[in-house]
């Protein structure tokens, strides 16, 4: 009976998940499944258009063709796309890790600051985000003037670079880390103190509580938070692609085409990197138990 209620509890449980995913599912299915698949058609066909509609030809790997030998500019333009998303997503969240930790702890006005720190996210859109980019590209820093990066430049280049990136970034980092901190605070507020009380009693300290005890119970907070920054980051990207695309193609009919080949090649590479981030940061209690 004992076992029966359990399947019964885990069953509602489920059914729970279902329905909250629900409309997500629905929508999924009513509005976006055709023209994703569409999108995919698009990019082996050529468009055109006449008064009878849209027609297209299947023309296989053409434009994937294209890009990669007939475009110079495009090999280039991907990576260092997925370059700053790679260097930025680990720096928002040891961001989002640090800023979370100390919002957790209980400071007067917490409340206030928290809604403080958030709210960059609630005012965030295309003109904020492009204005915000622009005023930090033409203010740039020269490292001349600031000793810290005279010190910097001295260590070895797989400390160097990561600093430089931080300090030149350090306003687009903070600004991102909004969602994710509160992601991973609500993972700190469910670790339960007597945890921490029995660790304490055994003889760990504050950095033996942190690696043995907050980071593998905030494991996965910190894969949603990954998935997340690294899904906000690749849209905030893709408007270089689409004006790389309005600059080089100048046949009104070959975006269409064009652009869905672009697209796709773009969401495998940021897939790839969530298959990355997954296999980096997922649970391995299986293997545990296997022992």
């Amino acid at each position: 009976m004992a076992n029966q209620s359990k399947m019964t509890l885990k069953t509602k449980e489920k059914l729970m998940g279902v329905m909250f995913m629900l409309p997500w599912i629905l929508g999924l299915l009513i509005f976006s499944l055709y023209p994703l698949f569409y999108s995919i058609w698009l990019s082996f066909a050529n468009v055109e258009f006449s008064s009878a509609g849209i027609s297209t030809d299947f023309v296989g790997i053409k434009w994937y063709k294209e890009l990669f030998t007939e475009d110079p500019n495009f090999i280039t333009n991907i990576v260092d796309t997925l370059k700053s998303i790679v260097f930025s997503a680990p720096m928002i969240i040891v961001a989002s890790i640090i800023l979370a930790l100390l919002l957790n702890k209980a400071l007067p006005g917490r409340a206030i600051f928290r809604a403080l720190y958030f709210f960059p996210v609630i005012i965030i859109s295309g003109p904020v985000m492009s204005k915000l980019i622009n005023n930090q590209a033409t203010a740039i820093i020269h490292p001349d003037q600031y000793s810290i990066y005279t010190v910097i430049e001295n260590m070895p280049d797989i400390i160097s670079v990561p600093l430089t990136y931080i300090f030149d970034n350090i306003v687009i980092i903070l600004w991102y880390s909004g969602v994710q901190m509160l992601i991973i605070l609500t993972g700190l507020q469910k670790i339960g103190d007597s945890i921490y009380e029995a660790a304490s009693i055994d003889g760990a300290g504050s950095w033996e509580k942190f690696w043995k005890i907050t980071l593998p119970y905030l494991r996965p907070m910190i894969l949603v938070s990954s998935a997340y920054t690294v899904v906000d980051l690749a849209s905030m990207s893709t408007t270089p692609i689409h004006a790389y695309i309005e600059k080089n193609v100048t046949n009104i009919l070959k975006p269409y085409s064009y652009s869905s080949a672009i697209s796709w090649l773009y969401a495998l590479a940021i897939l790839a990197i969530l298959g990355i981030v997954f296999f980096i940061l997922r649970e391995r209690r299986a293997k545990l138990y296997a022992k």
